[in-house]
């Protein structure tokens, strides 16, 4: 078409085979919904809505209503598995696999950003300034203007090497190739700590005991036992006597021990290799994510390793010379130390023509981080180290100053971990995604976000398979009239406590010092309900989990992942599955390994995991339903077996409010599996499913189900970390009953929380401030609820008030 004729099709003509359409939009503006229809993934049933684009939508209801489902499992899912599709076969290898979700029809999708709560990784080496684009900003800036120059920005990198080589070395530019004899690298990694700030030394009296020998089991170090390899090689090697105590080894045979090289040896005619204990649990263990490590074997290793501040570059990871080099007497690594707004003030006062594009889009990084409430970090801090809400921050600034839009951004609870004072900055944020042309989806509970929405849907009425429908859709408004669980809650408010409780006894922490606090003097009354709050970044995890040691009576209870594979469940989990595979023995006269889809009853077909794995080698592997057990994961013959009626797939499909009723009368009655289903039910786990896999949860449900799981113990003090995370407001009355039930049975209840209902709820507050980072780390209020509401004196006085009507 001629470039006069295409003007004219756009120019309000009726709409004949392309261009306006008769109303005058443009066939290509109509576009503005994201239409799901029939959506049946989890316990979604045939879910229909229509969500409008460039707007901000909020998901909401109760915990296991299906929120995640429709949202992340479904239109993020898609959208991203359709991204993938336009990928070579090769780099689709590479992606993880993603299956189509069940779903009838979706339309109107566009490339969707997933920021979520997902930890980031635990490697020492990774530190905020590393997980986004300042540290490398920063290298570049020392690299031009420090002085003395040292070398390129690869120099100024604790996770790059000093490297020499000699001999013939190819190096090709182009077309043409030199032959050099020597090559150097310059990286500023510390030779002493190997960029981890932190040298490890071990405690022999952990490895072995020195009063006995070899043969008498002297090693205490799991898995070193001598009727194994470990006890041939040792014997064959012939460096030392194994009936000898060990304290009665020359020097030689203790160097032998310990830090012998590999050596090549023969035992029984088979060549093996000898190396000392410590080189060999260096690279078996030490080197090792801890977290990801069996349990006895971290237990091993938190005794056996004392970490200490790298004595050679003293906790910055840089060699002297990145060390050495300055700008206005500013180190690299002192401005990777300093707190991000002070950093930023920094960068704002350099002025230099030759880096002024670099040090605007510096600054630009710099500023979204004190925008964001995430000024009080400093770029050297380990990632591993941020809580969900922090990393999910960290995330979003890579998409704040981001050229795109018409993106769908989806939020999985952005308000997780920020006090009520922080979450109206968190909403600015939000909004200005939206206004820069966005699709925003954010699933959330608290009533200030749900407030800002332009749309809002409500799932339920219930969780698990009591959930899955839409109970509403519109504004939120709508919601507040209407009669749903989310609308009746909205403007819940706790009134305080008229009496509070006594406490039993104190805990004294004296000169608390860890990350930003400032030699804090408090006492913590035991036998009573105390919350410790504060502004995110004042310092209450540090005083928490910093002061109060992980000793015998100290029950602690956090949100870090559970560790386990796909085939883990709240049943293995809880220990529930034990009781229940003897009563399905017992009722059958069989053995109890029958019972387990790890062992003896297992489908032979997929192994006990219900779907099959399929590598299609350089193309996404795919997993589908095992045709054999049609998901069950036990083998045909098992299933014949019942218990009350049921076979063992059965009840592990069962929600846990189901198992308790099934497991609590008649036939299948059994208290054991009753009394660990009853605590799963009392932390508002009822609607999970047995045999849920692990890595399904959410933090804040996989702080439940350890907390379900340590109701039993002997524990005297329970220290919860945000257990409102991921629960609806008509949730939390459901907690603030179980935290009194464990006060009321003489434990003493410590929770580091925001949430205005659960600091009303309280026998005595502990707040942490008045500011984040240095402006924090004192403690400004201690006392009652009701204290603290009187007197106003702190940002947390002030929100709750308001909350509480005051």
């Amino acid at each position: 078409m001629s470039r006069a004729g295409s003007r004219a099709a756009g120019s309000g003509a009726p709409k004949a085979s392309g261009g306006r359409a008769a109303s005058g939009v443009h066939a290509a503006d109509s576009h503005d919904l994201i239409r799901v229809h029939g959506a049946r993934v989890n316990n979604l049933r045939d879910v229909s809505i229509e969500i409008p684009k460039r707007r901000l939508t909020v998901f909401t209801g109760v915990s296991g209503s299906g929120k995640s489902s429709l949202v992340f499992d479904t239109i993020a899912a898609e959208s991203q598995r359709l991204i993938n599709e336009t990928y070579s076969a090769f780099v689709q290898g590479f992606m993880p696999t993603l299956a189509r979700p069940e779903v009838d029809v979706l339309d109107g999708l566009t490339t969707a950003i997933i920021v979520d709560q997902q930890r980031m990784g635990s490697d020492p080496r990774s530190t905020v300034g590393t997980a986004t684009d300042a540290n490398a900003m920063l290298r570049i800036l020392f690299s031009r203007l420090g002085v003395p120059h040292i070398g390129p920005p690869g120099a100024y990198s604790f996770n790059v090497a000093s490297v020499k080589a000699s001999g013939a070395i190819t190096v090709e530019k182009g077309d043409r190739a030199t032959v050099k004899a020597t090559y150097s690298r310059t990286g500023g990694m510390c030779t002493r700590c190997e960029g981890r700030g932190t040298v490890s030394d071990i405690d022999l009296t952990q490895l072995y005991d020195d009063s006995k020998s070899l043969n008498e089991g002297a090693l205490t170090i799991p898995g070193y036992t001598m009727d194994g390899w470990y006890g041939r090689i040792f014997s064959g090697s012939g460096f030392f006597d194994m009936d000898k105590p060990i304290r009665r080894f020359t020097k030689r045979e203790l160097h032998d021990l310990l830090h012998r090289e590999p050596t090549k040896i023969k035992v029984e005619g088979i060549n093996l290799t000898y190396e000392g204990l410590i080189p060999k649990i260096q690279k078996s263990m030490l080197s090792k994510d801890v977290d990801a490590l069996q349990p006895h074997v971290r237990a091993f290793v938190e005794r056996a390793m004392t970490f200490t501040v790298c004595p050679e570059c003293d906790g910055t990871r840089l060699s002297e010379g990145p060390r050495s080099s300055m700008i206005g007497g500013v180190s690299i690594a002192d401005a990777c130390a300093m707190e991000i707004r002070d950093l930023a003030e920094w960068v704002r006062g350099l002025k230099d023509a030759s880096v002024a594009p670099l040090l605007e889009a510096l600054q630009g990084t710099l500023d979204s981080f004190v925008e964001i409430g995430l000024g009080y970090l400093a770029l050297d801090r380990p990632s591993g180290t941020l809580s969900g809400g922090e990393a999910q921050r960290v995330k979003m600034i890579r998409h704040l100053g981001s050229a795109l839009t018409d993106v769908t951004y989806v939020f999985d609870e952005p308000t997780t971990g920020l006090h009520p004072h922080d979450i109206q900055r968190m909403n600015d944020l939000l909004l200005r995604l939206r206004d820069k042309g966005n699709t925003v989806l954010v699933v959330e509970h608290k009533p200030q976000t749900i407030a800002i929405a332009d749309h809002v849907v409500d799932l339920g009425p219930g969780a698990g398979t009591a959930g899955g429908t839409v109970c509403f859709e519109g504004t939120v408004e709508g919601l507040r009239a209407g009669d749903t669980i989310t609308g009746r809650h909205l403007d819940d408010q706790t009134a305080l406590k008229e009496t509070v409780r006594k406490p039993t006894g104190k805990l004294g922490i004296r000169g608390a010092a860890a990350h930003n606090l400032r030699d804090v003097d408090v006492d913590v009354p035991l036998g009573v309900l105390v919350v410790v709050t504060g502004v995110a970044g004042s310092g209450k995890s540090s005083l928490v989990h910093g002061s109060i040691p992980a000793e015998e009576g100290v029950v602690s209870v956090d949100q870090t992942a559970i560790r386990g594979s796909r085939r883990s469940n709240p049943a293995t989990y809880t220990g529930l599955l034990e009781p229940i595979r003897k009563a399905f023995a017992k009722a059958n006269g069989v053995k109890p390994a029958l019972f387990s889809a790890n062992s003896a009853g297992a489908c032979p077909t997929c192994n006990g995991a219900g779907v099959i794995y399929t590598d299609l080698a350089m193309m996404a592997g795919v997993a589908t339903t095992c045709d054999e057990c049609e998901g069950k994961r036990f083998d045909a013959s098992v299933l014949e077996y019942h218990l009350g009626g049921r076979d063992i797939s059965e009840v592990l499909a069962m929600s846990v409010t189901e198992a308790e009723a099934f497991f609590g009368a008649g036939e299948a009655r059994i208290p054991a599996a009753h009394r660990i289903l009853e605590r799963l039910a009392d932390v508002g786990l009822g609607y999970v499913s047995l045999g849920q896999p692990l890595t399904t949860l959410s933090g804040g449900e996989r702080q439940r189900l350890k907390l379900a799981t340590h109701m039993a113990d002997k524990g005297g003090v329970y220290v919860l970390d945000e257990p409102t995370t991921g629960l609806h407001l008509a949730d939390v009355e459901q907690l603030l009953g179980l935290l009194d039930r464990l006060v009321d049975a003489g434990k003493s209840v410590i929770v580091i929380e925001h949430h205005p209902a659960v600091m009303a709820h309280a026998d005595w507050i502990i707040d942490l401030g008045p500011g984040a980072g240095h402006d924090g780390g004192r403690v400004v209020f201690e006392g009652t609820p009701a204290d603290l509401v009187a007197a106003r004196s702190t940002l947390t006085g002030e929100h709750l008030a308001a909350y509480v009507g005051a």
